[in-house]
């Protein structure tokens, strides 16, 4: 077949084919914009919100693609025809460069050379130079986008949905402690606690000495792997953190709040901040052959990943070790007290920019190797070799898992022991109120300031 006839235009192109073809492509697409569509009219319907404004986040992704695909397609033309030396070229190169004895060969960067001419047609090779990106690389970029954002949202759904139902299970703390709320005899017994003697002190508080902190550190990163949030945990949790925060109800269903609060920081992760996209091109540029650049930095996420969890693990000693290390014995219920000074330079929130990044960062290893897999094979020398595959993707494995069932549910109880709430804990006509007394107030504030003024 002739290059013309390979390359036919539409000019050239039957109507009907022109027409299956779009008919397809539109379907396909008003179908998604409608599953979508109904998707957010049924969280809206059932109260869901912060679920409703993770899907609207969805949406905003894929206008974002629509975007770069619709950039990449008027600008291929024009990129294509930007011509460079052969030595430019040659340097930073995925790939390793080839002999000349190779030239012949298909994967030789020789007859790569050739192809980048033949597909720009001969506008470079006129010029005996190469196109700057080729047309084909263009179009593997364009995936390669594509899959990444499918992927990482794909990613953060599942961990959100696994992680809630890891975090679903302890409703029956929850409703346990109900039942014994309806008695009122519970809140009249006056008790006396032996602090030590109590079950959240002996799981977590290891003495006192430096021994017992580095003790507390090694429990801690050993306690993220199993059991990571026990009864005992949840239960004293719930307690300093109702405490604190709404000590005149203390039928306030703790479990409710943090499922409303984990939804409303899911619509922050799914998302594709600027920032990660600065980290794939990072990636993109320190791709070089010999580097195994994709190799290393996968222990980037496997090493973040076991210091959060560490972390969180770590906040419960030091609540633990707050109360029994002032007191031998107290009157009624053991109740510690939240506080930011326990998390990373006071901050509750950077514990959700690391997993948004971590979850990200697995998201484009994954991607980036079924990519690689599809696009170019399992034997490209941009894979590497199998030792190096192998334990990419036991460690993305390994991440996902351990996200999904120890790390995030830690983070939905953890980060509410810091000094504040978020606004997850009203209701949505509550949160509407509050906002409208609050405008209100301050109209009230300013007429009585300007009549004194007037005065």
């Amino acid at each position: 077949m002739s290059t013309a006839e390979e390359e036919t235009t539409l000019e050239y192109t039957p109507t009907w084919v022109v027409a299956a073809v779009c008919t397809i492509i539109v379907g396909i697409s008003l179908a998604v914009e409608r599953v979508l569509h109904y998707g957010g009219k049924y969280l809206k319907k059932k109260g869901q919100k912060p679920l409703y404004e993770a899907l609207q986040k969805v949406k905003e992704e894929l206008m974002l693609l629509g975007f770069i695909s619709l950039l990449l397609t008027v600008s291929q033309t024009v990129i294509s025809k930007i011509c460079v030396a052969h030595s430019v070229v040659e340097h930073l190169l995925p790939c390793k460069m080839k002999t000349e004895e190779e030239e012949a060969t298909p994967t030789s960067n020789f007859a790569h050379f050739r192809r980048l001419a033949e597909e720009s047609s001969d506008y470079c090779a006129k010029r005996s130079k190469v196109p700057l990106l080729s047309l084909e690389a263009l179009h593997h970029l364009h995936i390669f986008i594509f899959v990444l954002a499918i992927v990482h949202v794909t990613f953060c759904v599942l961990t959100v949905v696994f992680g809630g139902m890891k975090i679903r299970q302890w409703k029956k703390w929850e409703d346990e402690i109900a039942k014994q709320n309806y008695d009122p005899q519970h809140f009249l017994k006056h008790k006396v606690t032996h602090v030590r003697d109590h079950t959240f002190i002996r799981e977590r508080f290891l003495g006192i000495g430096k021994n017992s902190v580095l003790l507390g550190w090694l429990h801690s990163f050993l306690k993220q792997f199993y059991a990571s949030v026990t009864k005992s945990d949840y239960v004293t949790l719930r307690l300093g953190f109702i405490n604190t925060h709404c000590r005149g109800s203390p039928k306030f269903n703790f479990h409710k709040y943090m499922i409303r609060a984990l939804e409303d920081d899911f619509r922050k992760v799914v998302g594709i901040s600027w920032y990660l996209w600065v980290f794939v091109v990072i990636f993109l540029l320190l791709n070089v052959n010999g580097w195994h650049t994709y190799f290393w930095i996968a222990f980037l996420p496997f090493f973040l990943l076991l210091a959060v969890g560490t972390k969180l693990e770590h906040v419960i000693i030091q609540l633990a070790n707050e109360v029994a290390e002032k007191h031998i014995a107290i009157e009624g219920e053991l109740v510690v007290t939240p506080s930011d000074e326990h998390f990373w330079f006071g901050k509750p929130k950077l514990v959700l920019f690391l997993i948004h990044f971590i979850l990200f960062q697995n998201s484009f290893e994954i991607a980036f190797f079924f990519w690689i897999w599809v696009q170019y094979g399992f034997d490209s020398c941009i894979m590497g070799h199998i030792r190096f595959i192998v334990p990419r993707l036991v460690i993305g494995v390994f991440i996902q898992v351990l996200c999904s069932y120890s790390t995030l549910p830690l983070y939905a109880i953890i980060t509410q022991m810091g000094t504040s709430f978020k606004k997850a804990i009203f209701e949505d006509h509550v949160q509407v109120g509050l906002v409208g007394w609050a405008q209100k107030m301050g109209k009230l504030g300013q007429k009585a300031t300007k009549q004194e003024e007037n005065n």
